[in-house]
């Protein structure tokens, strides 16, 4: 019985743990890319040191094998000379020179491979990373989507309903006002009878109130035609 119940508690303590786990999960992820970012960073940083280094190998190899170029000429000088103690000085010099340009050679050919194999790493790196990061946000989007519509039953989403019957009974409202005073227009002008006037003048019924263009271009060419 009591295996059973330590094995029950360890089942409890397992389910807490994932619930806890699901419930800060957005939080969790978020520090999660930023250790990783960080990491990241420090391996760019790796890889930029690695590539200065090699440079500076570089640097020196190329230096070295200048001092073997002029000490080999150096040294066919001394023998032409004669003098073989400076020739096998020079000589001396050479071997450990060539010593010297054969260990760079390998440290060149290992920098190199290294600082390929960390900028694809990095680079795979951060590809994972944007991946995540784009992931996250739409995490982030998904979770407030479904808060809201967690809370679409609560009395802060439920007024939008009732907001939209107050502007429909506004909406409504106005219509009416505008009606009415489009009716009241109306019977005003039916009872006015300077309206009254205008509205025969503009049937025909009478002299028109306003001269007619026509006639006005008529008057004026013809006062044209009189000063000509």
């Amino acid at each position: 019985m009591f295996k059973q119940i330590l094995t029950l508690l360890r089942g409890r303590a397992f389910e807490a743990e994932q619930d806890f786990l699901d419930r800060q999960a957005i939080p969790l992820l978020g520090q999660q890319i930023r250790d990783a970012t960080s990491a990241i960073q420090s391996a760019r940083r790796a890889v930029a040191i690695a590539i200065a280094q090699n440079e500076q190998e570089v640097g020196q190899h190329k230096a070295a094998l200048a001092r073997i170029a002029d000490l080999e000429t150096r040294a066919i000088a001394a023998l032409s000379q004669g003098n073989d103690r400076l020739a096998r000085e020079a000589a001396e010099a050479l071997g450990w020179l060539e010593a010297e340009c054969t260990a760079s050679e390998k440290a060149q050919a290992q920098f190199g491979a290294s600082i390929d194999r960390m900028k694809s790493v990095v680079r795979a790196s951060e590809a994972r990373l944007r991946e995540l990061q784009r992931g996250e946000r739409l995490a982030r989007a998904t979770e407030h989507t479904q808060k809201l519509d967690r809370s679409a039953g609560h009395h802060g989403l439920a007024t939008l309903s009732e907001a939209e019957e107050t502007l429909l009974r506004l909406r409504t409202r106005q219509q009416e006002i505008d009606t009415t005073a489009a009716a009241l227009r109306e019977m005003d002008a039916g009872t006015d009878p300077a309206a009254i006037i205008e509205k025969l003048a503009r049937a025909g019924c009478g002299a028109p109130l306003q001269p007619d263009p026509e006639n006005i271009l008529a008057r004026l060419r013809a006062r044209m035609n009189d000063a000509a």
